[in-house]
């Protein structure tokens, strides 16, 4: 670490100075010729933006050189995006045309950073999904407090609950487990291994810029993990203009959000910071005798500065720190009323600590290089009446990456390692599940622009694991931009899976009696899948009604996938048999604009199949046939009015029983004025409880078994708050 901060000092002290450049543009109406005032333009890789003047001038300074994607974006007025290589040649005004927008056409262009190429979403060869903007802060008015909502209501992906009582969930893409998808935070993987457990419930939407989803084999971009998918949370920085938000909100099962964003960035040093306190009730709307919201206390905290060091080099650091106390159960219990008989309870406390230190220098007007470092510590203890578990997990990621952006392709290169030591403390006299995991990975990657129709993104990994040995990680992809209304993708690539005890199968029973993983016998899981889709864009009647169709096919296979099964002393044991599990299916979506109104249908089959010998059997947890549904009426700065409606097919369980099928549905409506909104939200307002059609568990309240929790439990809960900005 020492030699490491040495080198960053030196680097640093050796930066020459090299002017940052300005872009001067006119925008005006591509038919009339006239100036528009109010023209958004925006570096947004650099988080730049400016406003035009009455004559339609705007002035965008310290730009950094380099090839960059400026946007220039108008209520009424097509997007355009222009990819610019600072400094440009000629230091002279440039006339900028917009053309008018066809009703119902999206007027944001989206720039994304998960393939490592920050381009615009509509010049990305991998398919990438993109939740941002009015999107995500819709999702956030349904539940503050987490980022379950945000993703849950995605095509393709489906949050399962993990425990009926602590309400912790993880995400599954395409119907394989939770375990298969690496969740990233910046291009950082702060939650691998141990401390992925809860994440989901303790992640909050607010300081989200956009939340970036690949779906499929991944492991080329970042590394283990990402077998099923990718998502990367993108946070928000800071800009010249001062952003302030407040957010309070309050639920129907006496749950409170209150939390903090500030960032601004005036000058060459910006800082943002993010601070939430979020609290649970224990909540039973059924009376099960079981808590279906747990309750909870969670505090965080969330500090980042960003410096501009010299005119070539950039810094940005953070810490994060949350901890969590989180008790369900019995309802009398975890209020602390007396009740007769022994207890039912589950007590999690956690600890969640990071840090991330981000250094960029640029070498040459197209070319960089990027240093980045991340330490962090999680602590979790789990507690029933006669069981505990309880560990510490030391993880560590550091990357040196290079750079280039040509104007016919764009290059980038690097190497990373990547720890995760956990430490389980002993309790009795059972074995412990302690490992320590290092990796070294080299990857390179093209993205190359054979003309202005089709674009090839190719990549290659090589990771070696000192448990599990070296992995060759190929990635390919193709767009092909057919014409205006059609374009077509085409990717692939291989995956790979360190196995741990972490599994959804082990947190469903607090991990107790399960046996540690034999590395000597056991093999890293591997996968390879690919996905291709075809999207179609057009305006009807008159540019009154726009639509916009996706397509895709996917599919996904795993070599020898770990199971855990029974074995001798009543234990449970992961073993590896000569199998393999695929997943195969399509995603549907369709999009109608009309007017002030947006209608959003989407469908997923999903087809998850377990293969051994001659026998196939039905993945459990599965929701074949899903159907999404959201309908919003907006008028611009004045209201949002939302109804949503989502079907889940039957689902095979672990127990062998087959759960039924469902509806949930949603209505939430926000009022916005310039500086503050009030929001309302009702969510399963039909009350879809699992507790009103199945049991969500066997034996007795004071012992229980508790069964799959495949449907909502909490039920119908309404939320609503105020959102200020100032």
């Amino acid at each position: 670490m020492k030699n490491f901060i040495g080198a960053l000092v030196l680097l640093l002290l050796s930066s020459a100075a090299l002017a940052q450049h300005t872009y001067k543009a006119v925008v005006k109406d591509a038919k009339t010729h006239e100036p528009l005032s109010g023209v958004t333009v925006a570096v947004p890789e650099q988080n730049k933006t400016a406003k035009s003047d009455h004559t339609g001038l705007v002035v965008l300074d310290g730009i950094l050189p380099g090839k960059q994607a400026v946007r220039h974006s108008h209520i009424g007025y097509t997007t355009r995006t222009d990819s610019l290589l600072f400094p440009l040649e000629n230091d002279v005004t440039i006339e900028v045309l917009l053309e008018p927008a066809e009703t119902g056409e999206e007027l944001e262009e989206v720039v994304v950073s998960t393939t490592r190429s920050s381009r615009t979403i509509s010049n990305i060869p991998t398919r990438v999904e993109v939740i941002a903007g009015e999107e995500l802060d819709e999702k956030a008015n349904m539940k503050p407090g987490d980022i379950r909502m945000v993703l849950a209501e995605s095509t393709g992906i489906q949050t399962q609950q993990t425990s009926a009582t602590s309400a912790n969930a993880s995400i599954r893409i395409q119907g394989l487990d939770g375990r298969y998808t690496q969740i990233i935070r910046d291009g950082f993987p702060l939650y691998s291994g141990f401390s992925g457990g809860l994440g989901l419930l303790q992640i909050a939407p607010l300081d989200l810029q956009q939340v970036e989803v690949v779906k499929g084999s991944s492991s080329t971009l970042y590394g283990g993990g990402a077998i099923a998918g990718l998502v990367n949370l993108v946070s928000k920085k800071p800009t010249t203009t001062r952003q302030l938000n407040f957010l309070l909100n309050g639920t129907s099962a006496l749950g409170l959000d209150a939390s903090v964003f500030y960032a601004h960035k005036p000058g060459k040093a910006g800082l943002t910071v993010y601070g939430a306190y979020n609290k649970g009730s224990a909540y039973d709307p059924f009376n099960t005798g079981f808590t279906a919201i747990p309750k909870f206390d969670r505090f965080t905290l969330n500090p980042r500065v960003f410096l501009t060091l010299g005119d070539k080099t950039a810094l940005s650091a953070g810490i994060t720190a949350m901890t969590e106390k989180r008790l369900g159960g019995n309802p009398d219990y975890v209020k602390g009323k007396a009740t007769t008989g022994p207890a039912y309870f589950e007590e999690n406390k956690t600890g969640r600590y990071n840090s991330q230190v981000e250094l960029e220098h640029r070498t040459s007007d197209a070319e960089k290089l990027v240093f980045k470092n991340s330490v962090g510590y999680y602590d979790r203890s789990i507690g029933l009446r006669d069981y505990s578990f309880s560990g510490q997990q030391v993880s560590s990621f550091s990357e040196a990456s290079y750079n280039r952006n040509g104007r016919k392709a764009d290059w980038a290169g690097g190497l990373n390692f990547v720890t995760e030591n956990f430490r389980e403390d002993p309790h009795g006299n059972a074995a412990l599940r302690s490992y320590d995991f290092k990796t070294f990975g080299v990857f390179a990657q093209n993205t190359w622009n054979l003309s202005e129709a089709v674009n090839v993104e190719s990549g290659i990994r090589g990771d070696y694991h000192n448990a599990y040995g070296f992995f060759f990680l190929p990635r390919l992809s193709a767009l092909w931009k057919i014409n205006k209304h059609f374009s077509t993708r085409l990717g692939g690539g291989f995956g790979y899976k360190a196995p741990t005890v972490f599994t959804e199968d082990a947190e469903r029973i607090q991990f107790r009696n399960v046996l540690p993983i034999d590395v000597s016998a056991t093999e890293a899981e591997r996968s390879y899948g690919a996905n291709y889709d075809i999207n179609y864009q057009t305006v009807l009647f008159d540019d009154a009604v726009g639509l916009s169709l996706n397509q895709m096919f996917f599919y996904t296979r795993i070599d020898r996938p770990i199971m855990l099964v029974s074995a001798p002393g009543g234990n449970l044991n992961y073993v590896q048999p000569d199998a393999h599990m695929d997943t195969r299916g399509l995603e549907t979506n369709a999009k109608v604009t009309f007017g002030d109104f947006k209608l959003f249908v989407g469908y997923t089959l999903a087809d998850v199949s377990y293969h051994q010998g001659a026998v196939n059997t039905a993945y459990p947890l599965v929701s074949r046939h899903r159907l999404n549904n959201v309908l919003m009426y907006e008028i611009e700065d004045e209201w949002k009015i939302g109804a949503e409606a989502y079907y889940f097919s039957r689902q095979q369980l672990n127990d062998g029983a087959t759960g039924r099928s469902y509806w949930t549905t949603g209505f939430m409506v926000e009022k916005l004025w310039e500086r503050c909104s009030v929001f309302i939200n009702f969510e399963n307002f039909t009350n879809t409880s699992q507790t009103r059609f199945d049991s969500i568990y066997t034996g007795s309240l004071t012992n229980p078994v508790f069964r799959d929790i495949y449907a909502p439990v909490d039920g119908f809960v309404v939320n609503g708050g105020v959102k200020l900005r100032l």
